[in-house]
C-alpha cells in the first residue's frame, strides 16, 4: 500500500487546482501546470479535488500497478503544487581552466575545453541565471521535470573527470578522485 498517496495534497495559499479535459490545472502565484490523467498509467488512479486539497485514490486496490502509479500521480500533483508556489532550481557548477557559462537572449553558452562553444537553447519556461563567479549558475523553472532534464542535459556535456576533477557539477556533488599512474 503506498504510503505517499494516503495523504491529499494540501493546495498552498494563492494556489488553485481544477479538472478540465481530463487535466489536473494547477495554477498559482509562477505559473499554470497541467497533468494528463488519461494516460495509460493516471487513468489507474482518480484524482478529485476537494475544497483546500486534491485527493488521489487507486481505483483498483489489489492491483499492484493502481497502487503504484497512487503514489506516483500523488508525488506528481504534489510537485506541481510546489511548482506554481514556489518553483525550483538546480545549481550548478563548473571546474577547469578558461571554464565559464554566459546567456545571450534564449541561448546558453557554455565554454568547456572544446574547439568551439556549447550553444544550447533555454527551453521555454525556464530560466538560466549565472551567479557570482561565471563558472556558477542556477536553472530556475516551474516544471520539476523539465528542470531536471535541463540539468542533466547541461550535466553530460562534460561529465566530471575522477583524475583531474574538472568537468560540469551539480552543488553539492562529490565525485571520488582516483589517483593517476604510478611511476
Amino acid at each position: 500500500m503506498s504510503r505517499a498517496g494516503k495523504y491529499p495534497v494540501k493546495l498552498t495559499e494563492g494556489v488553485s487546482a481544477a479538472i478540465v479535459d481530463n487535466a489536473l490545472v494547477v495554477k498559482g502565484p509562477k505559473g499554470e501546470l497541467k497533468l494528463a490523467l488519461d494516460t495509460k498509467h493516471a487513468g489507474l488512479v482518480d484524482v478529485v479535488v476537494e475544497a483546500d486539497q486534491v485527493v488521489v485514490t487507486p481505483k483498483d486496490a489489489e492491483d499492484k500497478t493502481s497502487r503504484a502509479m497512487w503514489g506516483t500521480m500523488n508525488r506528481n500533483v504534489r510537485a506541481a503544487v510546489e511548482g506554481v508556489s514556489a518553483g525550483f532550481a538546480k545549481e550548478m557548477y563548473m571546474k577547469g581552466v578558461g571554464y565559464k557559462a554566459s546567456v545571450s537572449g534564449n541561448k546558453l553558452v557554455l565554454v568547456v575545453g572544446f574547439s568551439h562553444d556549447v550553444i544550447m537553447e533555454i527551453p521555454a519556461g525556464l530560466s538560466v541565471e549565472i551567479g557570482g563567479t561565471p563558472t556558477e549558475f542556477t536553472i530556475r523553472g516551474i516544471d520539476k521535470c523539465q528542470v531536471g532534464l535541463f540539468a542533466d542535459k547541461i550535466h553530460k556535456i562534460r561529465k566530471a573527470d575522477p583524475y583531474k576533477g574538472k568537468g560540469i557539477f551539480y552543488k553539492g556533488e562529490k565525485i571520488r578522485r582516483k589517483e593517476g599512474k604510478k611511476k
